[in-house]
């Protein structure tokens, strides 16, 4: 069977991922076994470390250098391939790439309904957005380890969702969970962005070709960028996407720069960022002071994820290619689609991030983290009945 260079670059990069989301769940499942276990005081001691020049404002725990900092590589590795799908892939024509965007938006608004409905009238509705957001890592690396045959259309569908459904669920917590936005800091970070696109797009075979030249050249300003983020509120991992998209695809003496960057740095994405931010998102302790299972907010948490992610996407989905002239890509199948749909209801870290913002009460917000932390694995249990493939 001939492939074209856009499926051999897919397909080599799904085989990867099964690697990598046997990585996941094993750090996953440390964290969570060690939050609950004997060692639990040592865990939390550990994750509530603080590291980090406090007169910059970059004193963080390990906790969230592991989920805001180390989770902003996987982010610019993401950034990197979707620019490659909307500049050379099948996302370059509008009519394929409006599907999974509107498909987004819709599995960002029926678990939201679903929550507001459970808990109208009630202290919880103020974490209407719980629901909303999709665990790209995960949700990325457990395709590629529940369905390795899926077609790579399928996957960039996944990709482009769950990007632009996180990017909508960070909107929302700059919008509705930020005291205050800072605007200057983001006024400085496009002086470093200029800079990352002018060096990136007049030296594009150099970095390709030397082995220390990004590293010099490029992560320097990607810092000073991602602090830029941090300080002005917003959640600074979309520092990664926006800089991946300052990457050329290729340079003008045709050097594949984003490729080669991609394909250079996924090992230190999926073995060191992905697998040490999951030991520290997965580390909730089962007790305490939550009221989980049958409040509320657990239930409105469970079914946001579990049937109001797939039924939004698939449903969103079905409306725009019936009366729309958008397409879905061919190879995909509905049975697919619908198990896509129910593995963005893997939450985790956006997920856990609104629950701790949105939730003043500690009860609620632990309810809140133990039903997110269930409804992935339901999430994850649906969507393998569906891309599992039959014998």
């Amino acid at each position: 069977m001939n492939h074209t260079p856009a499926t051999s670059r897919l397909s080599h990069l799904l085989r990867g991922e099964i690697t990598g989301g046997v990585i996941l769940v094993i750090a996953a499942a440390a964290g969570f076994i060690a939050a609950n276990s004997p060692l639990a005081e040592q865990y939390f001691a550990l994750r509530d470390t603080k590291l980090g020049p406090a007169g910059l404002g970059l004193q963080l725990s390990l906790g969230h250098w592991a989920s805001d900092g180390l989770l902003a590589i996987f982010f610019f590795m993401v950034g990197l391939e979707l620019k490659q799908e909307f500049i050379t892939g099948a996302l370059r024509r509008v009519s394929t790439a409006i599907v999974p965007v509107a498909a987004a938006v819709g599995g960002v608004a029926i678990p939201a309904v679903i929550y507001l409905a459970i808990n109208a009238g009630t202290s919880g509705a103020e974490g209407w957005a719980i629901p909303t957001a999709t665990d790209i890592a995960f949700a990325v690396a457990i395709l590629g380890l529940i369905a390795p045959g899926i077609p790579p259309a399928l996957r960039i569908f996944l990709l482009t969702l769950a990007v632009v459904d996180d990017l909508i669920a960070i909107t929302i917590i700059a919008v509705f969970f930020t005291e205050q936005l800072q605007l200057l800091p983001l006024v400085i970070a496009l002086v470093p962005l200029a800079l990352f696109a002018v060096i990136a797009r007049t030296a594009p075979a150099w970095l390709a070709r030397s082995a220390w030249g990004p590293w010099v050249a490029l992560l320097p300003l990607g810092i000073v960028v991602w602090a830029l983020f941090l300080a002005s509120g917003i959640h600074p991992t979309v520092a990664g996407v926006v800089l991946a998209f300052l990457i050329p695809v290729r340079g003008r003496d045709g050097t594949p720069l984003a490729k080669t960057l991609e394909h250079r740095y996924s090992p230190l994405s999926a073995g060191v960022a992905i697998p040490i931010f999951a030991f520290f998102a997965a580390g909730i302790a089962v007790s305490g002071t939550s009221n989980f299972p049958l409040d509320p907010i657990a239930i409105g948490v469970i079914l946001g994820l579990v049937v109001g992610k797939p039924v939004g996407i698939t449903l969103t989905t079905w409306l725009l290619t019936r009366f729309t002239s958008a397409k879905l890509d061919p190879a995909i199948r509905w049975r697919q689609l619908v198990g896509v749909g129910a593995l963005a209801g893997v939450g985790f870290t956006v997920s856990l991030l609104v629950a701790e913002l949105s939730l003043s009460d500690p009860a609620e917000a632990d309810t809140a983290r133990l039903a997110v932390l269930v409804a992935s694995v339901l999430a994850i249990a649906v969507a393998a009945l569906f891309l599992a493939r039959r014998r």
